[in-house]
């Protein structure tokens, strides 16, 4: 462990602390008021997190499943979404990279697309689709393909003419070329997108989830809240950070079996 890792690891162990006292602090008991209307603090909130990670798979029925099925739920319809994006939106970005025509040609489409929220498209993929499951994983695929797509094209076009000179030198084909040259080059620059689409792919399913109801962990923090039980909403948003920001640590780990130096 290096003398800067210490420094910020004690640094994060401090603003923790600072934290979870704020919180304590401001989640006092105020004059006047009854225990259950308030805000419950840490240790509450932890104590209720033990009990439910003790058992985290259970299931009592349609309204009553554990956080472990919530999330199992959930970050499968992320990754399904997720890679039927990646398999349409890398391709695509390869070709709008390697070409300016199809750049040009596809440009318009891409602007008017990109900004459209993707909650927007829920009401027509339930009307289409007919199916709440499908239609989630279907959002998930319209919210990542975006920084999938444009960023794969960046990388392909920033790629050094001087790698493609020198396939061109060695006779290499198209396809060749766009394996053996483009695509180490503009790997890191693709990996990129990569991680910024399974952030906002985990920050999309739980809204849609509390649209559609039924299962997962968007699901299971709108029900939460209908039953007024604060220590569930609470925990499930402390778990939804850390989900997120492990699925954020294993793209970030990949990213670095494909860097290099120039």
């Amino acid at each position: 462990m290096t003398l800067l890792t210490l420094k910020a690891t004690v640094l994060s162990i401090v603003l923790l602390a600072l934290a979870l006292a704020a919180w304590s602090f401001a989640t006092q008991p105020k004059e006047g008021q009854p225990p259950g209307g308030r805000v419950p603090g840490p240790a509450k909130v932890f104590v209720h997190a033990a009990t439910e990670l003790t058992d985290p798979f259970y299931d009592n029925g349609p309204n009553d499943k554990g956080i472990g099925i919530q999330l199992a739920y959930s970050i499968g319809r992320v990754l399904a979404g997720y890679c039927l994006a990646a398999l349409l939106a890398i391709p695509i970005g390869f070709v709008i990279g390697m070409s300016p025509l199809w750049r040009k040609a596809l440009d318009p489409f891409i602007q008017v697309l990109k900004p459209i929220s993707p909650l927007a498209w829920m009401p027509l993929a339930l009307y289409i689709i007919k199916d709440s499951i499908t239609s989630s994983i279907f959002v998930i695929f319209i919210c990542s393909i975006w920084p999938m797509l444009l960023n794969t094209a960046f990388g392909v076009a920033a790629v050094r003419k001087d790698y493609v000179n020198v396939a061109r030198t060695l006779e290499l084909g198209r396809l060749r070329t766009a394996f053996s040259v483009i695509l180490p080059a503009a790997a890191p620059t693709i990996f990129t997108g990569m991680r910024i689409s399974i952030g906002i792919s985990w920050l999309v399913i739980v809204a849609a989830e509390m649209l559609v109801g039924g299962t997962g962990i968007g699901y299971y923090v709108w029900n939460e809240w209908n039953n007024l039980n604060l220590n569930s909403v609470i925990f499930s948003i402390l778990m939804i950070g850390l989900i997120g920001m492990l699925l954020d640590l294993s793209l970030a780990r990949l990213s670095r079996l494909v860097q290099y130096a120039d």
